[in-house]
């Protein structure tokens, strides 16, 4: 669905004779309506005296954010706001946002206040003035602080993130994984067609997508708690930092999307196996355990694929169940090919292993294909 925009006819930047803003803040947002006003008059402390605009990119948040946005940018035209329907995710949502604006720099930052606004100035003056092409608001260097992480667990984490990272980056780094940085839009513009678009961390696929080694600053700040609402870390964001990693490493070969529908087949199997083999213990013939293992790895496949491979284009209600019905014909056509062609190659050369293998390759990619072309609609 194309994304609606807002934005209000009145406001500093509205008035007679206001020059286009010099800088587009991007703030993706979901579930964040108590922090739109405070981060709103935030940076306009902040940024007095420049020219600058502040995108909202909101997920349809069941909390009203985008009404909370459009109210606001009714009083300052400097507020603009994308509404996002059926697609979610942070780095999709930054993109959106940066290609909507039209300023030579672009900022980025969280809408849940951990960002120190007050640094903002330096990171646009470090791109405006100084000639890089990316400056970081960094938690790792002199000055800076990661403090407001919520406990030890997401410290673990997020340190455990930056050092894998830092062995595959293309320039040196003390905070990859940073959601808080302003940059060149010509350069941002030129990086999209590589983006994976995938999970949280924009700017770790920035710097793995760049067509050139961009110029880089980190300048220090403090990693604010959250004042309101609650943190979006869970398994399944770590699980598309994994896939986003793996994307980059292939160099866009395999698409993310087909890394995770194979490692969730993966699991599939697993599931099967254990079925199996409780069958097996319960006095299940082979035969009845195997029907009851491929059914349970089916309806498990389908639900790991809609909550987390589709996860921006999860079905829902009555779509759902028609959905598992509709993957469940896929995966049976699936087999068939399987078996075909495995019992083919095998006829040829005899080895068991070569024409299972082979087999189940063209059983993925056709089940993948198709789910992707005619369940999740993808295009």
């Amino acid at each position: 669905m194309n994304a609606g925009l807002s934005r209000g006819p009145a406001g500093p930047a509205c008035e007679a004779g206001a020059t286009a803003a010099d800088v587009s803040i991007v703030v993706p947002c979901y579930n964040e309506r108590a922090n739109v006003r405070p981060m709103v008059a935030a940076l306009s402390q902040a940024l007095a005296g420049r020219e600058w605009e502040v995108i909202f990119v909101d997920d349809n948040s069941p909390d009203g954010t985008i009404d909370e946005v459009r109210a606001l940018a009714e009083q300052d035209g400097r507020v603009r706001g994308v509404l996002r329907v059926g697609r979610r995710g942070l780095s999709s949502a930054v993109i959106e946002g940066v290609l909507s604006s039209s300023a030579r720099i672009v900022a980025v930052m969280d809408g849940d206040m951990q960002h120190d606004e007050s640094c903002l100035g330096q990171l646009i003056d470090a791109v405006a003035r100084d000639g890089y092409d990316i400056a970081v608001g960094s938690r790792h260097v002199a000055g800076g602080d990661n403090a407001g992480l919520a406990s030890g667990w997401r410290t673990f984490l997020s340190d455990s993130g930056i050092r894998i990272v830092q062995m595959i980056l293309p320039v040196r780094l003390g905070d990859p994984m940073s959601g808080f940085f302003a940059m060149r839009r010509d350069l941002f513009e030129r990086t999209v067609p590589r983006l994976s678009g995938t999970g949280f961390k924009i700017l770790l696929d920035v710097f793995l997508s760049a067509p050139q080694r961009p110029r880089v600053l980190e300048v220090p700040f403090v990693f604010r708690p959250r004042a309101a609402g609650e943190s979006k870390l869970d398994v399944l964001v770590l699980l598309q930092f994994a896939a986003m990693l793996g994307d980059k490493l292939c160099r866009g070969f395999l698409p993310i999307r087909f890394i995770g529908f194979g490692l969730v087949g993966l699991i599939g199997i697993l599931v099967n196996l254990a079925v199996l083999e409780i069958g097996r213990r319960c006095g299940t013939d082979f035969a009845t355990g195997q029907w009851l293992g491929t059914l349970v790895a089916m309806v498990t496949n389908f639900w790991m694929n809609n909550a987390l491979t589709y996860r921006d284009r999860r079905l829902r209600g009555m779509r759902m169940w028609l959905g598992l019905g509709l993957f469940m014909v896929i995966c049976a056509a699936g087999a068939v090919a399987d078996v075909g062609i495995a019992r083919a190659i095998f006829s040829s050369d005899g080895q068991w292993g070569l024409a299972s293998m082979a087999g189940a390759a063209i059983a993925v990619v056709w089940n993948y294909a198709v789910s992707s072309t005619l369940i999740w609609r993808v295009r």
